[in-house]
């Protein structure tokens, strides 16, 4: 067969398959087929009885494909792949097809009732697809050889129907998710031999299905996650020594935990995971007894009370340990603590307090520490440098004290320090290795002395937070920016807003990889810390959300969790930069915020600024720069924000794209500019501003004016005294002025009652 099959990146092709007659197994599975694959149909495989084509990029429909014509089928495997089109009618006349695996792919439709007719099929998986409409189970009821079922659809308008019927078949595994369920399906009364039961991200209410693990003795993996079960969670009197994972999280469970679930489950519970209820009160004492548990996770519920200390010594094969987001309160860490085998402690957001106990020095393999939020004291533990795997350690939002271990900076595998707001004081030494730390943060506490250099040196620094200490120069910068800078190629968000930076902007900025487009960044090599952070952590980015707060859009946005991986800015502004832009900064086409407001800098805005493509807010305004606006800023489509206020500009502003929406305010200031969008004639001489430019002319103009209101009232006050003293003296006078008097007012009465009549 090696020649008749030839393998390329983009896809397989088949060549010569019509000569393989005999061939009965083909699996071409977890290559890079991208493409639509040639006909099977027509390679005359009629001896063929597995095909496994998962795990590929496959886009035919499943009848181009030629599935239709393999009738001899005992197993075919296609999943993972880009299937589209409905399931063909024709793999109803399978007669011998025992396992059909059609998920995750792009299946739509509706589900074919003619499943049923596959007499010999045993196991059947359709789930993750895009069926549609209703779908009845009680098909089902005359077939005796199915195993295992799972079914799922990414369309909301997909609904299995729950009918009372009675099965035939008894099956070992069965998945229903998101199929809109709202009861449980009666036929379960009827199971009897499950090992697996998967009705997670229903619409199941009710009270916890104890029924369940009576009926299926020998069930293994209970899953309900996100449905709406309430109540307190009642298990069965009797001992289940087979199953292996428990996960009722995102439900409505409310009351105290069982205090026989140690019993019940002692010998064999592997897995407990119960987030996200509403369970309070005291972990039961028993748990103690849960010799097998390693993997529990209890976190957002409102347990309370002192971790038993029985239950830190007997759970000794426990490896993940979540109890955040409760209520739990006593000392972390006493020393007598036996976890040997624990990696993962999520304590924060609880109560914890006292000092950081010895009892934790036991835990060789420990990679992730999350005790934030709690009222924790002492100073932080030289020891903690021992723990060599140590990957994430967060201890923000305490109350510690005291300097940082430089013993810290022994952690190779250190990504995540964050000892933020707590009263941690002193310098950082500057041989603190920082060369491995992709994420620091430190703001809030009370540091002191020199921002080490060593910062400025690490490749790898995605995130950094000094802020609201007392570093020298903290907050007042001052000096060029140093080129060092340009080492950190990972930094997604550069801020040194408001400090007294000066100097030019340096070139070397470009080398931040983050800020260019993806098909920029080299092919680097990447170090197994790098893929553990990708691949062995997902529990650890799903639930923890680290903030940072830029100015962007002529707001303060907050940038939290995910969003982080997308946004990308730098904001030089409030500083006393000088000199030209440099135009390198238009290579950075990946990034979305330039601000670099308020400053001094010169000469004319750069022409590649045209190739930001991803950028959304540029502010430029309140410097000095002069020239027009290059009329190639027109093909920044995503550009929302702009802003050249308080320049020297000049020339017509560009009005087509993105910059027909930008009004006055975006080029006040700039008395060369024609605004076209308010019909400025471009060739009348500039307007004198009705306004003086600088305060103390305005001063001046503002006096000038009062002493001209005050010169009026008093000439006008002289002039009527003057008057009422000539008529007061001459009385000839005074009686022409009455006269005068009487005769405009008869004339007004004269005039009023002939208009009265009218």
């Amino acid at each position: 067969m090696g020649e008749g099959l030839k393998s390329a990146k983009q896809g397989i092709y088949v060549l010569s398959l019509a000569n393989l007659t005999n061939l009965k197994s083909l699996d071409l599975s977890f290559n890079e087929i991208s493409t639509s694959l040639a006909s099977l149909g027509s390679a005359n495989l009629t001896n063929l009885k597995i095909l496994d084509l998962q795990s590929n990029q496959i886009n035919n429909s499943l009848a181009s494909l030629g599935i239709c014509e393999l009738m001899d089928l005992v197993e075919l495997d296609l999943k993972h792949n880009n299937f589209g089109g409905q399931v063909p009618q024709c793999l109803t006349n399978f007669t011998y097809l025992k396992a059909l695996v059609l998920s995750s792919n792009q299946l739509s439709g509706t589900l074919p009732s003619a499943f049923t007719q596959m007499k010999s099929l045993e196991y059947l998986d359709v789930q993750e697809n895009n069926f549609e409409g209703k779908y009845s189970l009680s098909s089902w009821a005359n077939h005796s050889k199915l195993q295992a079922f799972a079914l799922s659809s990414r369309n909301n308008t997909f609904q299995v129907e729950n009918e009372i019927w009675f099965p035939a078949f008894q099956l070992k595994a069965l998945k229903l998710t998101h199929c809109n369920l709202h009861a449980i399906p009666s036929f379960l009364l009827y199971q009897y031999d499950l090992l697996s039961l998967d009705l997670s991200y229903n619409k199941l209410v009710g009270t916890f299905p104890s029924w369940l693990l009576v009926n299926n003795t020998n069930l293994r993996g209970m899953y309900l996650v996100n449905n709406s079960f309430s109540g307190t969670l009642k298990l069965p009197n009797t001992k289940h020594d087979s199953i292996d994972v428990l996960d009722v999280s995102h439900n409505n469970f409310s009351g105290q935990l069982p205090k026989n679930i140690s019993k019940i489950f002692s010998n064999s519970l592997g897995l407990l995971h119960m987030s996200d209820n509403c369970f309070e009160g005291k972990l039961p004492l028993s748990m103690c007894e849960m010799k097998e548990l390693m993997w529990m996770d209890l976190s957002n519920n409102h347990f309370s009370g002192e971790l038993p200390s029985d239950f830190l010594i007997g759970c000794f094969s426990l490896a993940f340990l979540n109890l955040s987001n409760n209520n739990f309160h006593g000392q972390i860490f006493p020393q007598y603590m036996n976890l040997p085998s624990l990696s993962f402690i999520y304590l924060n957001n609880n109560n914890f307090s006292g000092n950081i106990g010895k009892g934790i020095q036991n835990f060789t393999s420990l990679e992730v520490l999350d005790i934030s939020n709690n009222k924790i004291s002492g100073q932080v533990p030289n020891w903690i440098g021992n723990f060599s795997n140590l990957v994430f350690l967060l201890m923000s939002k305490n109350l510690l004290e005291g300097n940082i271990p430089v013993q810290l900076s022994k952690l190779s595998s250190l990504a995540i320090l964050d000892v933020s707001e707590n009263r941690l004081i002193g310098p950082i030494t500057s041989s603190f290795n920082f060369s491995f730390i992709q994420e620091l943060f430190m703001q809030k506490n009370a540091f002191t002395g020199p921002i080490p250099k060593s910062l400025f040196r690490s490749s790898k620094l995605l995130m950094l937070n000094l802020r609201d200490n007392q570093f020298s120069g903290s907050n007042h910068l001052q000096g060029p920016i140093p080129n060092q800078l340009c080492q950190l190629r990972n930094l997604s968000i550069l801020d040194l807003s408001d400090n007294r930076l000066n100097g030019t902007i340096p070139s070397c900025l470009i080398r931040m990889i983050f800020w260019t487009q993806q098909s920029d960044i080299p092919n680097e090599d990447r170090s197994t810390n790098d893929l553990a952070l990708e691949q062995g952590y997902m529990f650890f980015s799903s639930n923890h959300r680290f903030e940072v707060k830029f100015l962007t859009k002529n707001r303060y946005d907050s940038y939290k969790g995910d969003i982080l991986n997308f946004m990308t800015g730098m904001d030089l502004s409030k500083n006393d930069l000088i000199g030209d832009i440099p135009s390198e900064i238009g290579d950075l086409q990946g990034i979305k915020a330039l601000n670099l407001s308020n400053n001094f800098l010169s000469k004319s805005i750069p022409k590649s600024f045209s190739n930001l493509k991803s950028i959304e807010s540029l502010d430029l305004s309140h410097n000095k720069l002069s020239g027009q606006i290059p009329q190639q800023l027109t093909e920044l489509n995503y550009l929302e924000v702009f802003n050249v206020s308080y320049n020297s500009l000049s020339g017509p502003t560009p009005n087509e794209g993105q910059f027909a929406t930008f009004g006055e305010s975006s080029y006040i200031g700039n008395s060369g500019l024609c605004i076209t969008l308010v019909n400025k004639s471009c060739t009348s001489a500039p307007t004198p501003p009705l306004l003086p430019s600088n305060g103390e002319e305005g001063e001046e103009s503002a006096i000038d004016m009062v002493a001209f209101y005050w010169s009026f009232f008093g000439s006008y006050v002289t002039i009527i005294l003057g008057l009422l003293v000539i008529l007061w003296i001459n009385s000839r006078w005074r009686m022409l002025w009455f006269y005068y008097i009487g005769e405009c007012i008869d004339l007004c009465f004269y005039w009023l009652s002939k208009y009265v009549s009218c």
